[in-house]
C-alpha cells in the first residue's frame, strides 16, 4: 500500500495568506486583496471567490473593476507615467534594483502562493520567481547602452497576460518596462495568481515605481486597457481567440502592440538514431503538465522510426511523477519532487477529458494513459483539476487535438512518409513560437529548418521563451507585433529615431531581428 500523505508544515493556503497580511498590510485585507491605482491602494471592486486547483481550497479571488473605474486608473496611470519618464535613469535603476531585493527576500513565500494558486510544484514555482529576479537584473546592469538615442513612450505599458507565468513573464515585464522609463499597468489573469502578483506588485510599488495593478474580466476593461487613447503600447500573452480581437483594436487605433500567442509546436524525428538523449529529454517536456507556450505537444514522426521512437517515448512518459504539489509522508518532509500538479481548473480538466475521449471516438489510438492511482494525493481530497498524462497516435483532423495546443499533458503523435508531409504537420497549427527537429544528418537539418514556421528551431533539443539577451517572437499567427527579449524589448516599449521599423510581425511588414 503506498503510504498515506499529509501536507508539508506550514504550507496551508492559510499559512501562506497571513504571512501576505504581514509583509504587505496595505495590499492585503482579512478578507480580500485590493487594486493598486492612482499610487493607492483600492478597496474597489467585486471580489469573486476562487479555489485553488490544487485541491480545491478557497483562495483569494480577483476583486473585478468596472469599466467605468479601469477607466479612471488608466487616467491616473498617464499622470504618473508623465512624471516618471523625467526620472533620471540612475534613479529608476535604483528603484528597480531595491524591488529585485525585496523579491528575492520574499521568494519562497511567492512560490508558495504559486503552487496554491496556479498549481505550479515547487521546484518550477521558485524557478519562476529566480528567473523574474535575475531576468530583471541583467536588464540594469545593461540598460544604459540599451536606451542609448531611446525615450519612453508617450502612454504608460498595458499588460494583459495569461496566468501560467506571473513572475517570470508578468512581473519581469513590467519592471523593464518601468526600468526604460513608461509607467505600467497590467491586468490580474483571471484564471489565478492574483495573491502572488498583488504581493510583487506592492513590494515594487514601495519603491517607487509607477505600477497600476486592477483586475476584470476581458470583455469590461479592454475599453480601458486595450483601446484608451492613454496607453502607449499593449503587451499581451494569451490564445489566439482573445489575442485576435486585440490585434484588431490596436491595428485599427495604430497602436505599438506586442502580442504572443499560442501555436502548435511541433517535434520532428527524421532519420534519426540517437533514441537514448529523446528518451532522457521526453519528462522534462512534461514541466508543468505542458501548460506553457513553449511546451511540445505534437511528435512528428518517420513512420519506419515509429517502432524505436515508441521504445524510446514510452519508458520515458511512464516515469512522469504526479500530484498534489504540498503532499508528502512526514509534515516536516523535503517539498515533493513533481513534474507536474493539476492544470489550471476543473473546468480546464474537464475539456482535456472530453477532447481525449472525442478524438478515441473519431479514430485517435491510445498509447499511454496515466492513472489517478500513479499520482501522489493526499486522503479524500478533491482531484478534479488533475489530468494524468495522456499519448494519441493520429488525432483525427476534426479534433481540437488535431491543429491546437491543448495547454495540458497531451501527446499527440502524426506518422509521416515524406519531407513534404513532414513539413507540412509540423506547420499545422500557422505559425508557431518554438520547434525541434531531431536528425542525425546535420545537411537535413539545414535543409528542412528554414520551412518550419517557427521562431526558434532546435536541432535534436528543445527551445524555450530564453532569459536575459535571448530573443523572443513568433511566426504567423502565433505573434502579431514587435519581437522581444534581450534589447528588443527596451525597443519595443520605447521610442527610436523618426521612421524606426521594430523587428517583428506586423499588419504591414514583417522584420527578422
Amino acid at each position: 500500500m503506498p503510504p498515506t500523505l499529509t501536507l508539508k508544515s506550514g504550507t496551508s493556503w492559510n499559512d501562506a495568506w497571513q504571512r501576505c497580511l504581514t509583509a504587505a498590510p496595505e495590499a492585503f485585507r482579512d478578507d480580500r486583496v485590493l487594486n493598486l491605482w492612482n499610487a493607492a491602494w483600492q478597496a474597489d471592486g467585486r471580489a469573486l471567490p476562487a479555489v485553488s486547483p490544487v485541491d480545491g481550497t478557497p483562495v483569494a479571488g480577483p476583486p473585478r473593476l468596472d469599466r467605468a473605474t479601469a477607466r479612471q486608473a488608466v487616467r491616473a496611470a498617464l499622470d504618473q507615467h508623465r512624471a516618471w519618464r523625467h526620472v533620471p535613469l540612475p534613479e529608476r535603476r535604483a528603484r528597480v534594483a531595491a524591488a529585485l531585493d525585496a523579491l528575492a527576500e520574499h521568494r519562497d513565500l511567492l512560490a508558495l502562493l504559486l503552487v496554491w494558486e496556479i498549481g505550479k510544484p515547487w521546484r518550477l514555482a521558485r524557478a519562476d520567481v529566480d528567473r523574474a529576479v535575475d531576468g530583471v537584473r541583467w536588464y540594469v546592469d545593461g540598460i544604459d547602452t540599451m536606451l542609448d538615442g531611446r525615450a519612453p513612450l508617450d502612454g504608460p505599458v498595458s499588460n494583459i497576460a495569461s496566468w501560467n507565468y506571473p513572475m517570470s513573464v508578468l512581473v519581469h515585464a513590467l519592471l523593464v518596462q518601468a526600468l526604460a522609463g513608461n509607467a505600467v499597468v497590467a491586468k490580474t489573469p483571471t484564471d489565478g495568481g492574483v495573491a502572488c502578483l498583488t504581493l510583487a506588485t506592492a513590494l515594487a510599488a514601495r519603491e517607487g515605481i509607477p505600477v497600476t495593478l486592477v483586475s476584470g474580466s476581458g470583455g469590461e476593461l479592454s475599453e480601458a486597457l486595450v483601446r484608451a487613447p492613454e496607453i502607449g503600447c499593449v503587451s499581451f500573452v494569451g490564445g489566439r481567440d482573445t489575442g485576435a480581437a486585440v490585434a484588431t483594436a490596436v491595428a485599427d487605433l495604430g497602436k505599438r502592440h506586442i502580442l504572443e500567442q499560442e501555436g502548435l509546436n511541433t517535434w520532428g524525428v527524421w532519420n534519426f538514431s540517437d533514441w537514448d538523449t529523446l528518451s532522457a529529454t521526453i519528462p522534462k517536456l512534461f514541466d508543468y503538465g505542458k501548460q506553457r507556450c513553449t511546451a511540445y505537444p505534437r511528435f512528428v514522426v518517420q513512420r519506419g522510426l515509429f517502432d524505436a521512437f515508441l521504445a524510446a517515448y514510452l519508458p520515458a512518459v511512464r516515469t512522469l511523477r504526479t500530484g498534489h504539489p504540498l503532499a508528502v509522508e512526514h509534515p516536516d518532509d523535503p517539498y515533493p519532487a513533481l513534474d507536474f500538479g493539476p492544470v489550471i481548473n476543473a473546468a480546464k480538466a474537464k475539456e482535456l477529458h472530453d477532447q481525449v475521449a472525442e478524438a478515441i471516438d473519431r479514430g485517435a489510438v491510445p498509447l499511454h494513459r496515466g492513472t489517478p492511482a500513479d499520482a501522489r494525493f493526499l486522503p479524500g481530497q478533491d482531484t478534479s483539476a488533475y489530468v494524468q498524462p495522456v499519448t494519441l497516435l493520429n488525432p483525427p483532423r476534426s479534433s481540437p487535438l488535431h491543429h491546437a495546443e491543448p495547454f495540458g499533458p497531451v501527446d499527440t503523435i502524426v506518422l509521416v512518409d515524406t519531407e513534404a508531409e513532414l513539413l507540412a504537420a509540423m506547420n499545422a497549427s500557422n505559425g508557431a513560437l518554438v520547434a525541434t527537429l531531431s536528425t542525425d544528418e546535420p545537411a537535413t537539418f539545414d535543409r528542412l529548418a528554414p520551412h518550419i514556421r517557427a521562431f526558434k528551431i532546435g536541432h535534436g533539443v528543445p527551445r524555450s521563451r530564453g532569459d536575459r539577451d535571448e530573443l523572443f517572437g513568433g511566426f504567423g499567427a502565433s505573434w502579431r507585433g514587435a519581437f522581444v527579449g534581450g534589447e528588443l524589448l527596451v525597443r519595443a516599449v520605447t521610442r527610436g529615431p523618426a521612421g524606426e521599423r521594430l523587428p517583428g510581425n506586423f499588419p504591414d511588414h514583417r522584420l527578422t531581428p
